[in-house]
């Protein structure tokens, strides 16, 4: 059997969840905390095998709950089950320590899946937040790790020059141009000028002019 910690600041989501867990023959709600810090205390009373964890609740966050419960209870697996996909609300949950990322937007059965995923030490991810997590990855990898003439063409780039600006500005070839345009693209992690001008912007590289 399952063990269930169920942590959410509304009642009826609360309800809601413990009837469709209930139903589970291997299954079981162990508690029912309506924010993080009772989720943190009924953890230690009951040391589930996996907590769904809210975000934004009172008293004591998901995040913070989230980080006590792993430190206390490193058997415990937390998903996160929240309406927020933001990268920020992702990353922050999964450096606390949560196993898994469920949207509330899914369907049932995707969260019953998830638990037992959970349960079986997996990380059962929604689309959007792993969606998150993979622009968390790419947008990670280190400027430094492109040597300073790829900077150079990377910003040119993004900033809107073509590989024949690009070749004249730094006097070399097109061919050389593309070269270093292919470079850049496998260490960042994309595919094309779009995705890289993107990982540009978010890592403030474009200070250069446009020509």
């Amino acid at each position: 059997m399952i063990k269930v910690l169920l942590a959410d600041d509304h009642s009826a989501i609360r309800m809601g969840l413990e009837q469709l867990i209930s139903e589970q023959i291997d299954l079981e709600v162990v508690g029912s905390a309506p924010d993080g810090l009772q989720a943190v205390s009924l953890a230690d009373s009951f040391n589930p095998d996996v907590v769904l964890m809210d975000l934004s609740m009172p008293v004591m966050d998901g995040v913070e709950a989230t980080r006590r419960i792993v430190a206390a209870h490193p058997g415990t697996r937390v998903v996160v089950f929240t309406s927020y996909a933001e990268q920020e609300r992702v990353m922050e949950a999964i450096n606390a320590g949560a196993t898994g990322y469920l949207l509330k937007e899914g369907e049932p059965d995707e969260l019953l899946r998830g638990i037992r995923a959970a349960a079986r030490g997996e990380a059962p991810l929604a689309p959007r937040a792993a969606r998150a997590l993979l622009d968390a990855r790419i947008e990670r990898k280190p400027a430094e790790g492109l040597t300073k003439r790829e900077r150079e063409v990377l910003i040119l780039a993004a900033n809107g020059l073509v590989n024949k600006q690009i070749a004249r500005r730094l006097v070399i070839s097109e061919k050389t141009v593309k070269a270093h345009l292919t470079n850049i693209f496998q260490r960042l992690g994309v595919s094309d000028r779009t995705q890289a001008t993107l990982w540009a912007e978010r890592n403030g590289l474009l200070a250069a002019p446009r020509e």
